[in-house]
């Protein structure tokens, strides 16, 4: 069951960002979207990192040129039967996962493993729309934001997971250069389960105004070492992701720590989901964090 051909279904951030990957390792990689415009604008996000590693010496103009020649774009189910494996990184929806892996049912060959990318739904949700002599290579594979910088990737397996497809997977995310974690088919995998609160409590505490939103992130990032400050990376993730990873969280547990502040309610509603839209908890200027947003 070795991998030597990767199809990505979306071409979002994830999306782009495990195909980059899966492309510098030496993998051929099929990346499919819904409309043309979509697929250009992946491509083309692929195609600027590959050039900002070309001119800051961090890869040679043969080696990009051998990355894009590896890297093919699709609108079609179809062109991605002759993949070993296929990673759908759409949109935290049930019901359009659901209709992917429909698509992905008729399409594949019946030794293709399938994975989805969620952050935060059941991966055996979606076994009702396969094939039952498909369920043993189900899993999920929860990459993280940034996909080239992140070194760690949750193999998520259910009950019908089979060894062959984890020890694939586990060999898969090795080649890729990263870490793999081995977790659960629960809520929130490990790393979301560990984290999503925090967040939240950090939320909670500029919401009654603990502390400034700067000086709370200062203080997590200077007084525990962490890379960035809680609400620095819920606007690096996406406040509107962030509601939605809450909401599973919520529903499956029912826990006070798990549900949403009302201070995120009202960020997402007004449109200030982060980086994405330039503001959230701070205002922003493509990847690059700019001054505290008022509340």
């Amino acid at each position: 069951m070795g991998i030597q051909r990767l199809g990505v279904v979306g071409c979002g951030l994830m999306g782009a960002g495990i195909a980059q990957c899966a492309a510098e390792s030496g993998f051929q990689v099929w990346i499919k979207e819904a409309d043309g415009a979509l697929l250009a604008r992946g491509l083309k996000r692929i195609d600027e990192a590959w050039e900002r590693a070309l001119a800051k010496g961090k890869a040679t103009g043969t080696q990009c040129g051998e990355w894009r020649q590896r890297l093919h774009g699709t609108l079609a189910f179809d062109d991605l039967a002759a993949c070993d494996l296929v990673v759908e990184a759409i949109p935290e929806r049930l019901d359009l996962k659901l209709q992917t892996f429909t698509h992905l049912d008729q399409a594949m060959g019946p030794e293709a493993i399938l994975c989805t990318n969620t952050s935060s739904l059941s991966v055996a949700q979606l076994s009702p729309v396969l094939a039952p002599q498909r369920l043993s290579r189900l899993a999920g594979l929860h990459f993280f934001n940034p996909v080239p910088a992140m070194p760690l990737v949750e193999i998520v397996r259910t009950l019908a997971t089979g060894a062959e497809t984890l020890a694939a997977l586990q060999t898969f995310v090795k080649d890729l250069g990263k870490t793999p974690a081995l977790a659960p088919d629960a809520p929130g995998f490990i790393v979301n389960r560990l984290l999503v609160p925090y967040l939240l409590d950090a939320m909670r505490c500029a919401e009654q105004r603990l502390a400034s939103v700067e000086d709370l992130d200062t203080g997590m990032k200077l007084g525990c070492g962490h890379p960035m400050g809680p609400l620095h990376l819920s606007d690096f993730i996406g406040l509107d992701t962030m509601q939605s990873v809450a909401d599973v969280l919520f529903d499956a547990f029912g826990e006070p720590r798990f549900k949403a502040p009302a201070l995120l309610r009202q960020l997402v509603a007004a449109g200030r989901l982060g980086r994405k839209t330039g503001s959230g908890f701070y205002r922003w200027e493509g990847e690059k964090r700019m001054e505290v947003m008022p509340l």
